[in-house]
């Protein structure tokens, strides 16, 4: 069974989906420290006026793990959701998929993991996200070694393969993954090129910008963006 493991971000890129499409389960690792303005609050989308970041304001307070931090200002999903219905107005599948998200955007979470879990699993719904997902907390793995955690929760799921991002060639060493019995696989990936709105095409944004502007096709361009290689 392989297993990836990643952060609970909020409305994440392609690439996390297609971790999760490769895979036989998916972990979101929210027991971790919290990365204060990197990925897990906030990601972006494309405006008439160029590349914008999208921001779920928090309540942090350094070494809080992700699954401690909560959200901010309740007002939040009403302002967010006027500047993604702006942006993406002429979007061709912004009805096919906006109304849902934005309902599960407007619900009352206290946590940022459970917006950004909930969001997930629907984005992944769209785009026939079909292993289980798991929470990290869930499984009462407390271990704050990096490798000891990975190893102990591949153990916790049965996982006798783990499938890493492309920098854990630098850090992950084989041969305790090995002595372990766990294969150890890294993404490959390319960010896919599809139509977009306004002019000149910007990368490595939200997959929510794929989905509106793709709509169905966005399933087969995640899932062709790359592979696993050992």
């Amino acid at each position: 069974m392989l297993l990836a493991i990643h952060q609970p971000n909020f409305m994440p890129w392609a690439g996390f989906f297609h971790k999760w499409m490769i895979s036989d389960a998916m972990l979101l690792l929210d027991t971790v420290q919290y990365e204060k303005n990197e990925w897990q609050n906030r990601n972006r989308i494309k405006t008439a006026h160029g590349v914008q970041w999208m921001t779920v304001p928090v309540n942090y307070r350094y070494p809080q793990t992700i699954r401690e931090v909560g959200i901010a200002d309740r007002r939040w999903p009403r302002k967010l959701s006027i500047s993604i219905e702006q942006a993406y107005a002429k979007a061709p599948y912004i009805g096919d998929y906006w109304p849902e998200l934005r309902k599960v955007m407007h619900e009352p979470y206290d946590l940022l993991r459970d917006l950004n879990a909930a969001l997930i699993r629907v984005l992944g719904g769209f785009l026939g996200c079909s292993a289980p997902l798991y929470m990290a907390s869930d499984l009462g793995v407390e271990n704050t070694d990096p490798t000891g955690r990975l190893l102990e929760l591949c153990d916790a799921l049965k996982a006798d393969a783990y499938l890493s991002g492309q920098e854990g060639r630098v850090y992950l060493d084989r041969d305790v993954f090995a002595s372990r019995g766990i294969s150890l696989y890294f993404q490959a990936v390319e960010a896919p090129v599809y139509p977009q709105l306004y002019g000149a095409f910007a990368s490595h944004l939200s997959v929510l910008d794929m989905l509106l502007n793709v709509g169905p096709e966005a399933a087969a361009l995640v899932r062709n963006m790359g592979d696993k290689t050992a």
